[in-house]
């Protein structure tokens, strides 16, 4: 299987269309490179609030609604796309109302089958609290597709060892992003490549990159495409199975081996996924000690 990561700028949008073409030449390009799954960052649907003006791409509670509303008609174009080129696709996430007392931070997944689910951030950061006032939405998911099970933790999701624990049967863990300074991409950069070695399996991140001076949510951001593995049997010693350049648009493409993840979780040099549960019993034995 071949994977494809974004490093995705934002556009000033005209029109519907020239959305409809965007997202269609992306597409295009990394499936004519023979991906089988691609990835879109965080926050990426963000840009589509300019088809309401300036002024309500500028304004962040009225931004946030005039994302959320188009987002069937985006998932309208995915699964055409998806089906179009036969991949799957994980779309730029968005702030999504749902139901919920604030909209969550949600991404969909889409199959070539034309099915669909999505995949709503578990933790907020800083800014997504306030100001934006986004909050925790649905419980994590583990999809199961034709290229293995996959699951998804949104950016800062990425950070947190135990949501990746819950996702332990996952072949391989997606991890689109938003960030805007070099430390936030490297947060979740090591996050992602912490998750990959701690549960033997693949991460792959994507991330926006460049400005957006008319956002007042998604202004700057800094990252690269990058996709990730334990730095055991099969895979490079780095762990790094490819990574983008920094602040470049395009596609990171990586490719794996049929039964390279199950290889490393049954005959790898360490077992970490395996002796996880060994620290259940360590942890319970802490000595305080005074040195002073």
């Amino acid at each position: 299987m071949k994977i494809a990561t974004a490093a995705y700028p934002l556009d000033y949008l005209e029109s519907w269309a020239q959305y409809e073409d965007k997202l269609s030449s992306w597409v295009g390009e990394a499936a004519g490179q023979g991906a089988d799954l691609l990835v879109f960052p965080e926050y990426a649907a963000m840009e589509l609030a300019t088809l309401d003006g300036a002024a309500i791409a500028g304004d962040l509670e009225a931004s946030i609604r005039s994302v959320s509303e188009k987002m069937e008609d985006v998932a309208a174009l995915h699964l055409k796309l998806a089906a179009a080129h036969g991949v799957y696709i994980l779309g730029a996430s968005a702030p999504v109302e749902a139901g919920f007392a604030r909209p969550v931070n949600r991404a969909e997944f889409y199959a070539p089958s034309g099915q669909r689910d999505h995949q709503d951030k578990q933790i907020m950061t800083m800014f997504e609290r306030d100001p934006w006032g986004i909050m925790s939405g649905g419980p994590l998911k583990l999809f199961n597709t034709a290229l293995g099970k996959i699951g998804v933790l949104i950016c800062y999701d990425s950070e947190y060892p135990l949501l990746a624990r819950a996702l332990a049967e996952a072949d391989i863990i997606l991890v689109p992003s938003c960030t805007e300074a070099l430390a936030g991409y490297w947060r979740v950069r090591i996050g992602a490549m912490a998750r990959a070695l701690e549960q033997q399996c693949v991460t792959a991140m994507a991330s926006i990159v460049g400005t957006a001076e008319w956002s007042e949510a998604v202004d700057v951001s800094s990252g690269m495409g990058g996709i990730f593995g334990p730095p055991d049997t099969g895979f490079p010693s780095t762990g790094v199975l490819a990574e983008g350049k920094l602040n470049q648009p395009g596609w990171t493409y990586a490719e794996l081996a049929p039964g390279l993840i199950g290889q490393v979780r049954e005959t790898g040099v360490v077992r970490n996924r395996t002796h996880w549960d060994e620290q259940e019993t360590r942890i319970q034995r802490v000595v305080y000690q005074d040195l002073l």
